[in-house]
């Protein structure tokens, strides 16, 4: 029975790695004989299995065992590898100097890295995804989420029903008049994908993949920790750019430190002024120079042109306040910040 039964035990676990599962189970998987030995016999089986670390407790006393994935040490020095650079990911441009975004250059960004977006809800956050995707047209990026496609009905069944790109979002597109968002025979150089949740499940590996945005529903915003780490162990050599609704003022978008936790970079989008945004980099895996804590301001044209890009300073007379003694400061005008 019972190095026969181990052996089967073992090759059925192997295709079972991250599992969890419990001795009834085992049971009815390798159709023991509830008459023969084996039917008790397999705890013994199971408890050396444990010690040998291939099964765990679950630690609540319940019967429940998790088949634990086996790993192969991964060489370090042995083996050469190529030494890969970062990553060639383009940034937004100002379309006033038609330069990247001045920080664009003291952060680096690699193979598997995952920028997060947090901002304020209708307040550019689906403006710096799309010009991500327009600067790296080249590279086939990826695009999904909340903002880009609806469910309409066929036109011929009304029982059916089926994605078009939002038209909100089409009409975006054609404001970007300086991309070319289709390639010599007239097929699309952007993947749209109307995924709405399970990112993770449809990342194209290898690939620059855009969310916007990510909704979490209200009590469970400490998930968000989850599925960014979900999405980054899928991108192979690829990017995700993703963004999330954040509170006016907040400093990390809704679900806290969690949001951070997986991000290589972080852009925190809020109000300045009237109408322009403020933009502060959170956290920063990777730099060439500190950037962390710098902010930036900037308008938007046409709901796609990032124009008179450039840096901002909290004010010293308010001390970032907006008011001195009741009254609005003279000095930002109430915003908190001035041009440096």
């Amino acid at each position: 029975m019972s190095e026969n039964l181990t052996e089967a035990v073992r090759n059925f676990l192997s295709t079972r790695q991250g599992r969890d599962l419990d001795v009834n189970y085992l049971r009815n998987e390798l159709k023991i004989d509830p008459q023969s030995k084996a039917w008790e016999g397999i705890h013994t089986i199971i408890y050396r299995l444990v010690d040998e670390h291939l099964l765990r407790p679950s630690g609540k006393r319940d019967g429940v065992y998790r088949v634990v994935v086996q790993v192969v040490p991964v060489p370090v020095f042995s083996v050469q590898r190529e030494r890969r650079p970062p990553l060639e990911l383009v940034f937004p441009r100002d379309f006033e100097t038609m330069e990247e975004l001045s920080f664009a250059s003291d952060v680096v960004i690699r193979e598997g890295d995952l920028i997060l977006i947090s901002g304020l809800s209708n307040f550019g956050k689906t403006t710096l995804c799309l010009n991500f995707a327009g600067e790296n047209i080249d590279k086939r990026p990826v695009l999904m989420g909340n903002e880009y496609t609806v469910l309409v009905p066929d036109k011929d069944d009304k029982t059916k029903s089926h994605y078009e790109p939002s038209p909100r979002f089409s009409d975006r597109l054609e404001a970007m008049e300086w991309v070319q968002w289709v390639d010599a025979d007239v097929n699309d150089k952007i993947t749209l994908l109307p995924v709405r949740d399970d990112y993770a499940e449809h990342i194209v590996k290898n690939s620059i993949n855009i969310i916007d945005w990510i909704n979490i529903e209200t009590g469970e915003h400490y998930m968000i920790g989850t599925i960014l780490e979900g999405i980054k162990k899928q991108l192979g050599r690829g990017v995700a750019i993703v963004a999330i609704q954040k509170g006016e003022g907040a400093a990390a978008g809704r679900g806290g430190q969690f949001t951070k936790d997986f991000a290589d970079l972080e852009l925190l989008i809020d109000r300045f002024g009237k109408s322009d945004v403020l933009l502060t980099i959170g956290k920063v895996k990777e730099y060439t120079k500190p950037v962390i804590g710098k902010t930036y301001a900037y308008s938007i044209e046409n709901g796609v042109k990032i124009v008179n890009f450039r840096e901002v300073r909290r004010c010293t007379t308010c001390h970032g306040a907006g008011y001195v003694k009741g009254e609005e400061c003279g000095s930002c005008s109430g915003n908190k910040f001035v041009d440096t």
